[in-house]
């Protein structure tokens, strides 16, 4: 975003902190649609949901690694 033209709010929706763990509950209401459907074992959303952390210096240090901008 250009600092000039962003208002707070916007600055902290989109600040990658924020924009992962985002990304992360997305993901980890996929994994719960997938255990109803039966597409993954029972338990796995609620492990990941409680493990799973944000690491915002370790996700940049992995895409400049692999030169692509969307961790996987």
């Amino acid at each position: 975003m250009i600092p000039r033209y962003s208002r707070k709010i916007l600055k902290e929706i989109w600040e990658d902190s924020n924009k992962f763990q985002i990304w992360l509950e997305l993901e980890i209401l996929a994994c719960e649609a997938m255990e109803k459907l039966g597409q993954i074992p029972k338990g796995v959303s609620s492990t990941v949901r409680r493990k799973a952390r944000i690491n915002v210096a370790r996700i940049h240090a992995i895409e400049a690694k692999v030169k692509h901008d969307v961790i996987a």
